[in-house]
């Protein structure tokens, strides 16, 4: 929606250092309105529960970061992004049940704050099962009515997006780590523009944020808390999406994920959550069993007819593809398990790549196709 002058409290509070969203969440509690915040004395102001001296010194210092508002204000009034406020009925329940709620929300679409979503996140290396899957789950959750949410990081990310964009009745929404200004990672502007018109692209900070690296953690927590699900695709054990998945929990929603390969450093993340308790999904209807009551469309999920007319393969290349799975293997292995010569093995992957049975991969490495 427009940004009207009447934003300005809303827009001084956020400028204000050191006032946490958390902190403006209890004081909307208490005072219920922005006004009444900046405009409380400090008798007033300190008898709020968890609310510090420190606290009460910025805001009543509140005047210094008036002309600094107002510029805010006007640049955002400028442009062809909308805003929502903490207060505001359109503002999406589930996030504002949050411990920090962000006081206002930055957008560049449209989205329906009462559909539900879900969000996907996982590696930005994903593997090409990581990439299928992603891109999997999203379609065919967005044709049983869900939002899908996720970062608009490469990889994972990316393939959740645009597996929610190929369903055209489909919705996706990418929280930012940055301001609206700045599209990061810059190779996903396409992305970004597709995006925004089934959908929204969405950021707590000011537009002209940069994306710097303590950003990252404070958009996990609205991807979690936007979200009645998480799914983790892909993770190593030390990872941003875990961190999602932590909120995701912390906030009680439903955790789930996709497990892998023992052999992929990729997996480990992943079967920590469900070893953690997390459901382990190996198709949508995982999900879908504990989200049921989210359900709220008639459509049909997708059907996926096998492929017709399927490539026949000769006995080298057999023997090959006996030898791949989903993760990608290098051609020294595979020629090494198979007991054939480089150059049948060579000659073998050439042609069932060409066959649009496997993938190539950078590194001299290769997969199967997901079934």
């Amino acid at each position: 929606m427009p940004c009207p002058d009447t934003y300005l409290p809303w827009f001084l509070l956020a400028e204000l250092p050191g006032l946490s969203p958390r902190a403006i969440k209890n004081l909307i509690q208490h005072f219920e309105t922005p006004d009444a915040i900046l405009k409380a004395s400090k008798t007033q102001l300190l008898s709020v529960p968890d609310i510090s001296a420190r606290v009460v010194k910025i805001l009543l210092g509140h005047k210094t970061f008036e002309p600094a508002a107002q510029k805010r204000l006007a640049q955002v009034q400028n442009s062809e992004y909308s805003v929502l406020v903490l207060t505001e009925f359109e503002y999406p329940a589930l996030l504002k049940e949050i411990p920090d709620p962000p006081a206002l929300l930055f957008y560049d679409g449209t989205f329906d704050p009462n559909t539900p979503c879900i969000s996907i996140v996982g590696s930005r290396n994903a593997t090409r099962y990581g990439i299928d899957t992603a891109r999997y789950l999203a379609g065919r959750l967005t044709a049983l009515g869900f939002t899908i949410v996720s970062g608009m990081a490469l990889g994972v990310d990316t393939a959740a997006h645009k597996g929610a964009l190929e369903n055209n009745a489909g919705q996706t929404l990418a929280v930012l780590g940055s301001g609206l200004d700045y599209i990061y990672p810059r190779h996903n502007r396409p992305l970004y523009s597709r995006i925004r018109k089934q959908g929204a692209v969405v950021s707590e900070f000011f537009p002209d944020t940069a994306p710097l690296p303590a950003n990252f953690p404070r958009r996990n927590r609205i991807i979690a808390g936007l979200s009645c699900g998480t799914v983790v695709v892909e993770a190593a054990r030390k990872s941003g999406s875990l961190i999602t998945a932590r909120l995701a929990g912390e906030y009680n929603r439903e955790v789930f994920a996709v497990p892998g390969s023992i052999k992929s450093s990729k997996s480990r993340g992943t079967h920590h959550l469900i070893k953690q308790g997390a459901h382990l999904i190996e198709n949508e209807m995982d999900i879908i069993d504990e989200l049921s009551q989210f359900v709220h469309t008639t459509n049909q999920v997708p059907s996926y007819e096998p492929t017709k007319n399927k490539p026949t393969m000769d006995k080298i290349q057999t023997m090959v593809y006996k030898h791949l799975d989903l993760y990608p293997e290098h051609i020294d292995r595979i020629t090494a398990s198979s007991g054939l010569t480089s150059a049948q093995v060579s000659a073998a992957l050439l042609d069932l790549e060409l066959s649009g049975l496997i993938v190539r991969h950078s590194g001299n490495k290769f997969s199967t196709l997901e079934e």
